[in-house]
């Protein structure tokens, strides 16, 4: 997909963005289903992926998921600190709830990574 839109240089820093992406929401997600949007514009990539797991109730609860997960995306956050990009989790917003995750690849950043 990367090479037909002439993106072909950002492709070892947006599959590695991905792969880490998408071993998290399926270790999180309860179900078998998880939802993956690719959004290229103004020179960076927006990968954004939801999962079905909803966040917790109680405090401690939340804050011990978030851990979990914010471990887990240990490699991502230096894949997208290397690309100059950021990256993130959090409520999913839409119907059936769940965790968006996203990371946004810059460009001339993941051409860095690719000379790395």
């Amino acid at each position: 997909m990367l090479a037909g839109h002439g993106l072909d240089d950002m492709a070892d820093a947006v599959v590695q963005t991905v792969g880490e992406l998408a071993a998290c929401a399926c270790r999180f997600t309860p179900g078998d289903e998880v939802y993956v949007s690719l959004r290229y514009r103004e020179g960076a990539l927006r990968v954004v992926f939801y999962d079905g797991h909803r966040r917790h109730e109680h405090p401690r609860l939340v804050a011990a998921c978030d851990a979990r997960r914010r471990a887990a995306l240990r490699v991502l956050g230096c894949v997208v600190r290397a690309c100059e990009g950021e990256w993130g989790f959090g409520e999913a917003r839409e119907p059936g709830g769940g965790t968006r995750m996203w990371a946004v690849v810059r460009r001339d950043g993941a051409r860095r990574y690719l000379l790395g």
